[in-house]
């Protein structure tokens, strides 16, 4: 049966509700979160982040709440909160499947 937009996250998506779970962010705070965090192994760059922005703002996972010239900052709504926790049951989820398939010999 084929998924629902955004319905699982991509890791791009995933780690951007995640820098949102610190806090209110602008683009680049976000990006530098996230290469911060992943030890740069994910670095996002501006037309992913801002696609997902909007995808985001969108969904109503995220609303904008200020705009400073260019810089718009965010923050993460109930609705986001849960789409960020849902996906890190998934992936929790995941790991304990491969686990157990480990242990199957």
């Amino acid at each position: 049966m084929p998924k629902k937009a955004m319905e699982v996250l991509t890791e791009s998506m995933f780690y951007v509700l995640m820098a949102f779970r610190q806090g209110p962010m602008c683009g680049i705070d976000i990006a530098d979160y996230i290469e911060k965090h992943t030890n740069g192994r994910l670095q996002i760059g501006p037309a992913t982040l801002y696609t997902i922005l909007s995808k985001f703002v969108t969904e109503k996972y995220i609303r904008e709440i200020e705009v400073d010239g260019r810089k718009r900052t965010y923050c993460i709504t109930n609705k986001g909160a849960q789409a960020y926790d849902a996906e890190l049951d998934r992936l929790r989820q995941c790991i304990r499947d491969a686990e157990n398939a480990g242990k199957e010999v």
